[in-house]
């Protein structure tokens, strides 16, 4: 495995910190979040334009057709800039699941127009009891209608697709469509809105795909998305950090001289460092389907998590009481890595995956042992 970027990588990178320092800084970001829904069409449209909607996607649908490691790498900058809108939701949490469940008619008709930026898709997932583990689902659809209620959905103001997931099932719901009303949550994270879903015999339409194979590795896929999105979070917090701690002087001499502050920002450093190698390694697992790449991705998400809530903790300890200014940025930073800690699942929630895997494995190895060295 290289663990460096390749060329190409490279170079999406920096085009990518590019784009977004021209076409997403931090007033437009402000701008943005401060509308309804945190939506701009014209930005969603350029990153359209530069392929991005479409990055992991087969280019059949219209995708670049490019890796997981790709994909890391493109969050990551988006992170940084802290993208607001349903980027995120559509194209990798929703647009990944169709990939996964859709057979090709449909995927030439959701996942297209998704790939093209020319509509947006959710995903409809948690539900009263706000677990992420698959096994929680209670919902369950009625032939193709569905009756129920589903919480903390991401950007399904401006989905024109929710995918719902149910005990065995992903069906393609209209989000105009009758029987489904959509109802703003409260949300620490103000460029990314949160919404109920309310389904009353709302009609869907059936992924043909394995449902529960293709809802877990669309979610693998959207965890390491997430844990790298963190990532860029956190790099940017640090930035800011030591930009500020080299500035701001204290008894005479800037604040970056004195060793509690230095310990903040190595700290910064060390949370961040750990995430990103976290997050390559869980999506180079995912492309080339190592055994380990369940594992991998439940690490990179729970280390990301805990990671991102401390970096902004940090953040805030540098900038002091200014940190906690609505004119300042730090706060903003802190919102996203709060939100994104509990989504697809807290560190708790992953650690206790890591677990069950080690235990499965465990009980296989012992089970072959036992039938190894078994007398007649």
């Amino acid at each position: 495995m290289n663990f460096g970027l390749s060329e190409s990588q490279r170079i999406l990178k920096d085009s990518a910190r590019k784009f977004f320092s021209i076409e997403c800084p931090i007033p437009e970001v402000r701008r943005i979040m401060e509308t309804s829904d945190a939506y701009d069409q014209a930005l969603y449209t350029k990153l359209a334009e530069q392929g991005f909607t479409g990055i992991i996607f087969p280019e059949q649908y219209g995708g670049l057709g490019l890796g997981k490691v790709e994909m890391v790498v493109l969050l990551e900058e988006m992170g940084r800039a802290m993208l607001p809108g349903p980027y995120f939701s559509s194209a990798i949490l929703a647009g990944s699941i169709i990939n996964e469940a859709g057979d090709e008619n449909q995927k030439s008709r959701y996942l297209a127009p998704i790939a093209d930026g020319t509509k947006r898709a959710t995903l409809a997932f948690v539900e009263e009891q706000g677990s992420w583990s698959p096994d929680s689902i209670q919902l369950q659809a009625h032939g193709t209608k569905l009756t129920g209620t589903k919480l903390f959905v991401t950007d399904a103001a401006v989905a024109d697709t929710i995918i719902v997931a149910t005990r065995d099932q992903l069906l393609a719901v209209d989000a105009k469509a009758p029987g489904v009303t959509i109802t703003p949550m409260p949300s620490m994270d103000l460029t990314r809105p949160i919404y109920s879903v309310q389904l009353n015999n709302a009609e869907g339409e059936l992924l043909n795909g394995h449902a529960p194979k293709a809802l877990r590795n669309g979610l693998n896929i959207a965890e390491v998305a997430l844990a790298a999105e963190l990532t860029g979070g956190m790099q940017r917090g640090m930035e800011i950090s030591v930009e500020y701690a080299k500035t701001r002087k204290q008894f005479g001499k800037p604040i970056g001289g004195y060793q509690a502050v230095q310990h903040q920002c190595a700290d910064m450093y060390f949370f961040t460092e750990g995430s990103r190698s976290s997050a390559l390694y869980a999506a180079w697992a995912l492309d080339n389907k190592a055994p380990d790449a369940q594992k991998a991705v439940a690490i990179a998400k729970m280390y990301a998590s805990d990671s991102g809530r401390e970096v902004g903790n940090r953040t805030i300890q540098v900038h002091g009481g200014m940190g906690f200014t609505w004119e300042n940025d730090c706060h903003l930073y802190y919102r996203r890595a709060k939100a994104s800690e509990v989504m697809l699942g807290d560190a708790a929630y992953h650690r206790e995956r890591i677990a069950t895997m080690i235990i499965d494995t465990v009980e296989v190895s012992s089970g072959t042992l036992e039938e190894a060295f078994a007398l007649d």
